[in-house]
């Protein structure tokens, strides 16, 4: 097999790309590194059958050259983690939406799979608990730059379900909050990271609001797990699946493990929203999918819980990060 994986020196494009390599794959990436990192994928540098190409999504004569290359396309590259897109909603749209259009626009082109890679973000701040892939969204008001990405998501998504209709075959995979070794805190995962590189130097761990906002924290083998079924099972074509654990653990409770299994002497601050960011800020209350779809379609099971998943990412975290 041949793959391309856009976003690939990402944290989870990166793990991805580890897969693939070692069960045999040649693999391109393409990523520019603006949130990606080349430590992620230094040690396959040289490696007989990895490429990688530093540069943007958005230029369309490089995507072209490579998607009539390869087999199957998985497209992860976007502008990711709210900091980001608060920012600079208009860099966070262009590249997501207009990169997604590039990329699908070559996959029909040379009529190749192609799995878009979208988010949780998509629901919005629906209370139809849990989420299910065929549910209402619900969405906060144009001028709160939050929501621009869950709706650049939303265009991923309609572009990809334009082009299976034409008969493309198409997967969509939602990531609920993954998490692992690679994390950091400029980009995805961005709050375990924080919590994470706090209780290691014993600076106060900072909650957002009361931090009773509940998460499903998925590790990254199971995330993994998820991609690789979505691209493989031929039934999964044409629709969209949650790639989630469905361990419900809040903001707080999150902390306090983090703090507990560390050891840490921390203390935990709550800091309100409008201290971190500029405009007005809504966050979404809870975040539970339902994996009922995946499991019946796919035979996904996530299985690390989150306090295994938590020891391993501590553990990688005391190795790589640099603290006092």
């Amino acid at each position: 097999m041949k793959a391309l994986v856009t976003g690939g020196a990402g944290y989870i494009g990166s793990h991805l790309v580890d897969r693939l390599i070692g069960r045999g794959d040649e693999v391109y990436v393409v990523d520019n590194l603006s949130t990606g990192g080349i430590q992620n994928i230094h040690h396959l540098l040289g490696r007989e059958g990895f490429h990688f190409v530093n540069d943007s999504i958005l230029n369309e004569a490089l995507i072209d050259r490579i998607v009539e290359r390869v087999d199957l396309i998985y497209h992860l590259a976007a502008v990711v983690g709210v900091k980001y897109v608060i920012e600079d909603p208009l860099h966070g749209i262009y590249t997501n939406v207009k990169g997604t259009e590039i990329v699908l626009g070559s996959a029909f082109k040379y009529w190749k799979k192609i799995v878009i890679a979208s988010s949780s973000e998509i629901y919005g701040k629906s209370r139809d608990i849990p989420f299910r892939e065929n549910g209402d969204r619900i969405l906060g008001p144009t001028d709160v730059s939050r929501w621009s990405y869950s709706m650049s998501k939303a265009i991923d998504e309609h572009f990809a379900f334009a082009y299976y209709n034409k008969g493309l075959p198409v997967s969509i995979v939602r990531y609920f909050n993954s998490y692992g070794p690679r994390l950091d805190e400029r980009g995805y995962g961005s709050v375990v990271a924080r919590f994470i590189q706090q209780a290691l130097s014993g600076n106060p761990m900072t909650v957002y609001g009361d931090g009773g906002q509940s998460r499903c924290f998925t590790y990254i083998e199971d995330t993994i797990e998820g991609t690789l079924l979505v691209g493989e099972v031929k039934e999964a074509e044409g629709k969209a699946f949650n790639i989630a654990h469905g361990e419900e653990t809040s903001i707080l409770e999150l902390a306090r493990l983090i703090k507990d299994q560390i050891g840490s002497p921390s203390e935990i601050q709550f800091v309100p929203y409008r201290s971190i960011y500029e405009e007005p800020f809504e966050d979404t209350p809870r975040r539970v999918p339902s994996i009922e779809a995946a499991r019946r379609i796919l035979g996904f099971e996530p299985w690390t819980t989150l306090n295994e998943g938590l020891k391993k990412t501590i553990a990688w975290c005391q190795e790589h990060y640099n603290h006092r």
